[in-house]
């Protein structure tokens, strides 16, 4: 049976502030948890002014502390912007508080634009060291460190699962040479998403964390109690990303919403609606349908999913009825 989870990118809203936004992430969990959902993920990013969830490993942490038994991690961490040290010390503190629920998945983009690598201290080229940082941290939380006489206290030896985090090939071929999970960003990075799985799948190597391939597939979802009130939130949805992604702040606060439907019949507006190709939007019973299709033709083993609405009870709602529709009748 296809296991189902949550990608929450903790969105601050237009009309509430980060406060809001990170009460929200909470709510977001135990709704997941009430509902089946396997885990939830909160992925790093960083200098963007609508996703509040740049400390995530704090945010893991203070959402384990506020639900029981649901899976938590990263969707992911970006590993080049981090000793992986530091991060096998975090994560093995986060399942010493938490045993048997810590998840870290990894991901070699920088999270932000170039002017943020200045600011974390990266260089470009950090990202060319992933293989070498997963294997370092690998070391670290298997307890045969690589690097003499360092190890991560807490973190050693406590086998914290790993997954890896990719929209291209590149993340599909390592992720089959060093036999872990390979989890497809398709919820935003469409393109790819079959060219990868059959690349890994195809190249797939066990290891001692995992004997065969384990696909992980992103999608989007906006459930609503009816058809109608699903696409306006979609709608609003479209309109949101276009403003943030193409426009510059001070425009966006004035330009009218007339104004964003005109641009989102541009190419602009066509390259939104790209990235959110793989979305369901409707009534719980339509976007459970949406899901098993996206199975169908994924063939993945589990589906993580990333609710979209501007609005938190409306983001909180389309958890809970997406997942009540998905346990009375699963994939």
């Amino acid at each position: 049976m296809t296991k189902f989870s949550l990608l929450d990118l903790a969105p601050i809203s237009p009309e509430h502030g980060i406060e809001h936004a990170l009460s929200t992430v909470v709510d977001m969990a135990q709704a997941a948890e009430r509902s089946g959902y396997s885990r939830v993920w909160y992925a790093e990013h960083h200098n963007m002014p609508i996703i509040a969830s740049s400390a995530t490993s704090v945010l893991i942490a203070h959402v384990a502390a506020h639900t029981s038994t649901i899976r938590l991690g990263s969707g992911g961490i970006m590993l080049p912007n981090h000793a992986p040290l530091v991060i096998a010390e975090q994560f093995g503190t986060l399942e010493a508080l938490h045993p048997g629920r810590i998840d870290l998945g990894l991901g070699r983009a920088p999270g932000g634009d170039r002017n943020t690598l200045r600011a974390l201290r990266r260089n470009p080229m950090d990202a060319d060291r992933f293989p070498q940082d997963i294997a370092e941290l690998q070391g670290y939380l298997n307890g045969n460190t690589v690097i003499e006489g360092v190890h991560a206290i807490p973190g050693k030896g406590t086998h914290i699962p790993l997954y890896i985090l990719g929209s291209s090939l590149f993340g599909a071929k390592l992720a089959a040479q060093l036999g872990l999970p390979y989890a497809f960003a398709s919820h935003f990075a469409p393109q790819a998403l079959h060219d990868a799985l059959d690349v890994y799948r195809r190249d797939f190597q066990p290891s001692q964390q995992l004997s065969q391939p384990y696909v992980i597939a992103a999608m989007n979802a906006v459930a609503a109690p009816n058809t109608a009130r699903a696409q306006t939130i979609f709608h609003d949805m479209l309109r949101h990303r276009l403003k943030a992604l193409f426009l510059p702040p001070e425009v966006a606060a004035t330009i009218t919403d007339n104004q964003v439907d005109d641009i989102l019949e541009s190419p602009q507006g066509l390259q939104v609606r790209t990235m959110l190709k793989y979305t369901a939007v409707g009534t719980a019973e339509e976007t459970r349908d949406w899901a098993h299709g996206f199975v169908q033709e994924t063939q993945a083993d589990e589906i993580i999913v990333a609710h979209q609405a501007a609005d938190a009870a409306e983001r909180v709602r389309s958890v809970e009825l997406f997942g009540q529709a998905l346990l009375n009748n699963p994939v």
